[in-house]
Order: structure tokens, then sequence, then C-alpha cells
């Protein structure tokens, strides 16, 4: 059951990869524009992609062990993508 909610959540993160990249630069454009450095901006960054990805979720309807692992993944791909 587990196997299946993470093929799930795995196959609708591929699926949301080219929202995730306009949310990406979104993200970074509004800490340009606040004039965030170091650990503010990471923490912003972290905060704002993870927004981005609870939207994601929220688009696709999913709830529970699903959109835990949704978010956990996407956020994490959004956070080691090159910026």
């Amino acid at each position: 059951m587990i196997r299946t909610f993470a093929l799930a959540a795995l196959a609708l993160c591929l699926a949301g990869a080219p929202t995730l990249a306009f949310a990406e630069d979104a993200c970074m454009t509004q800490s340009m524009d606040k004039k965030l450095a170091g650990a503010a901006k990471t923490s912003f960054l972290k905060k704002c992609e993870r927004t981005a990805c609870e939207g994601q979720a929220a688009d696709k309807k999913l709830y529970g062990a699903a959109k835990t692992s949704f978010v956990k993944k996407c956020a994490a791909d959004a956070l080691a993508a090159p910026m």
C-alpha cells in the first residue's frame, strides 16, 4: 500500500516538474526583490518552494500520506536544482 502511494506521488511529481521550474524562478525573483542573502535567503527559498509544492498537491487533490510524500519529494527536488 505504501509502495503504491510512493509510486503515485513520484508520478505526480514528475508530471508537475514544469510547474516546479516556474515556482523556483518566482521564488528566486522574490528573494532578489527583497534583497535577501545568506541564511535569510535559504530560509525564504525553502518556505517558498514548500508552499508552491503544497499548492500543487492541493491542485492534484492529494491528501494524507500521498500529499506528505509529494510535498517532501517536490521540495527536495526544488532545493536540489541548481540556482
